[in-house]
């Protein structure tokens, strides 16, 4: 079953995980920011990543090329400077800004870009050009 289908009002989804994941990640951004203890940040943490990996498989749905495409390339750019992060502490708040950054480009660049396949060079229609 095509996951698309499966999953009921998914721009609905859409929408209620990535403003949820924009609160908690700039909660957590602001506290590292300001130096906010790690145990108070331990729920904004797990919040921005449950809502990352939630807006993930929404956006996998629309099929198996999402990572190649750009937009999904500049998520597991954001994924690996998370990943990154406990050896570079010291660079957190940058870093954290670079993966805001990218967010930000991410979804905000023009649709050709957005889709952009980098396997095979070229715009890719979305969802193989169904509606």
């Amino acid at each position: 079953m095509h996951l698309g289908r499966a999953l009921r009002h998914p721009r609905a989804w859409n929408i209620t995980l990535r403003t949820s994941h924009i609160a908690a990640g700039g909660a957590l951004f602001g506290g590292h920011v300001f130096d906010v203890g790690a145990e108070r940040l331990a729920a904004w943490l797990w919040l921005t990543l449950l809502t990352g990996i939630a807006l993930v498989i929404i956006e996998v749905r629309h099929g198996g090329r999402w990572p190649a495409e750009a937009r999904g390339a500049m998520v597991l750019v954001k994924v690996l400077l998370l990943c990154v992060l406990p050896w570079l502490r010291g660079y957190r708040v940058e870093l954290l800004a670079a993966v805001i950054v990218l967010g930000s480009v991410g979804s905000h660049m023009p649709k050709r870009l957005r889709h952009y396949s980098l396997l095979e060079r070229r715009y890719v229609e979305p969802n193989g050009g169904r509606p």
